[in-house]
């Protein structure tokens, strides 16, 4: 069945009495496969998902484009978040504290549901399980280093919320993603903005890369990430999809004082700050 059509229908996993359960949303109840039901305000949700990889796009939106003064995009280019990167609704996020440039990035993951391998465009949409709201967490104290593949950037602990639940029947194409800093709107995009679309995405990935079910595709976010402080609450809401709700707070730094180190440099800002780059946070 198509994933953009049949009537809308979500699911959200949920840790309840020690192991994962899948459930249905009935207000502010989730009900479970057993017939009972609980109360969302008391449940600890679980990823909606159990990706073999995380792949993200790196630049799609043209307003985002367009604030980092990028040429015309030709070709998608992608880079990937180890799985440990995956977090859950209201998870928590960690900053460490010698580091100031945590941001977020609003945007849809894509779930894949059939294995793909050199599917057609026109194909897509059939192998999708379906779409949640996602927030592309990156740490640019560490934008120096790794040769611009964002392997510590992106691919920290608990950096690639997703949730809460996974939604079908929604045609994403019509949604619009939107952020939330402590209830304000920061950021917010439509994604017909998208220059590649989510299934040119898919099919361009899967020529050579088999995408299996669970696999989480980052789609791209608008204009506007900048960096998040302790204590805030960041949401992520995508238009027929819900609400992605996590908090910010500080950590320990590493205790071993090895390898690259954290920087403030101009390269940095460029990323973190968007057009006010030569700014540091709360200027």
């Amino acid at each position: 069945m198509n994933v953009l059509t049949g009537g809308r229908l979500e699911q959200r996993r949920i840790l309840h009495e020690g192991r994962p359960e899948w459930t249905t949303v009935e207000g502010d109840r989730l009900r479970l496969m057993d017939g009972r039901a609980v109360l969302d305000a008391e449940v600890t949700y679980l990823p909606p998902c159990e990706p073999t990889k995380i792949l993200c796009i790196h630049l799609n939106y043209e307003s985002r484009r367009v604030e980092f003064r990028a040429p015309e995009l030709v070709t998608p280019t992608f880079f990937q978040k180890p799985v440990s990167a995956l977090n859950s609704h209201r998870g928590a996020l960690n900053r460490p504290d010698n580091c100031q440039y945590l941001n977020y990035e609003g945007e849809i993951a894509a779930i894949v549901g059939r294995v793909m391998k050199n599917v057609a465009i026109a194909d897509v949409w059939d192998h999708i399980a379906g779409f949640a709201p996602a927030n592309d967490v990156g740490l640019h104290d560490f934008r120096d280093t790794d040769a611009g593949g964002m392997t510590r950037v992106k691919g920290m602990d608990g950096f690639c919320p997703v949730g809460p639940g996974i939604v079908r029947g929604v045609d994403v194409r019509e949604s619009t993603v939107r952020t939330f800093i402590n209830g304000e709107v920061v950021q917010e995009g439509a994604v017909a903005e998208m220059v590649f679309g989510i299934d040119y995405q898919l099919a361009d990935l899967c020529r050579h890369i088999t995408l299996s079910p669970g696999d989480v595709i980052l789609t791209g976010t608008p204009a506007n990430s900048r960096p998040m402080r302790a204590g805030d609450v960041v949401e992520v809401e995508v238009t027929g999809l819900g609400r992605l709700t996590n908090r910010v707070q500080d950590v320990p730094a590493p205790a071993h004082d090895v390898g690259h180190q954290p920087t403030d440099t101009v390269g940095v800002r460029r990323v973190a700050l968007g057009g006010d780059f030569r700014k540091r946070p709360g200027d």
